[in-house]
């Protein structure tokens, strides 16, 4: 005997999928982003300035990313007409994220080898320019982040979204900097040392979160999810006398699914430990699609299995 939810998840999964409550959000961040990168490039290969182009360079990822971002969320919403996705496409968001790791490492690989091989160089650096644009686009990118924020917290596309503006509001501050420094000791290094530091935070920010993304695809223990509480808990409901092949994964952000089988206990109602079960999966973890396979104590065939 079996059972299963079909409810959509509670919490920060509620809803048809978590993303989708905050595509009006990320279209407008997107917006912002791409009109300032055009600015951006263009102020950058007018002052010669390093730092702009890196910085240039991590906004077009996010305008890449955020579009990624924008498209993915109106996918994983839609309902699967030829009956092949089982669980619908709400992976669709974490490809996305993966992507925005991928452009995230590559501007900012590119970003330290070309800063590497400017040392010894004394291109002359428009920095007024330079602290102009800075302004402008450490305002964008704040209008952005407010944007983002709260999708960030439950969505795994958005907090890619989030980290990537983020970034671009560290680097805007960074080519502040640099004009602020240059102009004040004529020493065009700090264009260089700026975009160093922007290219750097970039790929550490970008590893963290691939490290979120393939723990999704990696079918892992959802973070915040205690394997051995849950257990407890299954094996605590009246009538289980014993529990096993408790498996826990997230489908995207805020979708945690579950499977196990529980061994009923001599006398115990099937339906009753069936509901019990799943009542509490609900309402202590917030695992509504959960699949429990109710088993007699005398059920054998699980123990051949050998993985």
């Amino acid at each position: 005997m079996g059972g299963h939810s079909h409810a959509p998840p509670v919490g920060q999964g509620s809803g048809p999928n978590t993303g989708s409550r905050y595509t009006s959000r990320l279209a407008i961040a997107f917006a912002l982003t791409a009109g300032f990168f055009v600015i951006e490039l263009v102020a950058g290969l007018l002052s010669d300035s390093l730092a702009l182009i890196a910085d240039a360079g991590h906004m077009a990822t996010d305008v890449v990313a955020l579009g990624a971002a924008l498209v993915a969320t109106r996918i994983a919403g839609r309902p699967d007409s030829t009956g092949k996705r089982t669980y619908g496409r709400y992976r669709s968001e974490v490809f996305a994220a993966g992507l925005t790791c991928l452009l995230m490492l590559g501007v900012g690989v590119f970003v330290v080898i070309e800063a590497v091989g400017r040392i010894g160089a004394a291109p002359v650096v428009g920095t007024r320019l330079m602290m102009i644009v800075g302004v402008i686009g450490l305002v964008v990118n704040l209008v952005s982040l407010l944007l983002l924020r709260r999708g960030s917290q439950d969505s795994i596309t958005m907090r890619g979204a989030y980290i990537e503006v983020l970034g671009d509001a560290a680097g805007s501050v960074g080519v502040l900097a640099a004009g602020i420094l240059i102009s004040a000791t004529g020493n065009p290094i700090w264009d260089v040392i700026v975009a160093v530091g922007i290219g750097a935070f970039v790929v550490v920010r970008a590893v963290s979160l691939s490290r979120s993304v393939l723990r999704v695809l990696g079918q892992h223990i959802p973070e915040g999810v205690d394997l051995q509480e849950i257990s407890a808990d299954l094996g605590q409901v009246p009538g289980v006398a014993e529990l096993h092949d408790l498996h826990i994964w997230a489908l995207t952000s805020g979708m945690n699914v579950a499977t196990a089988h529980l061994v009923l206990a001599p006398g115990a109602d099937a339906h009753r430990v069936l509901d019990a079960a799943q009542q509490m999966l609900t309402t202590k973890h917030e695992i509504e699609h959960a699949t429990l396979q109710v088993e007699p104590a005398d059920h054998s065939m699980c123990k051949d299995l050998t993985w």
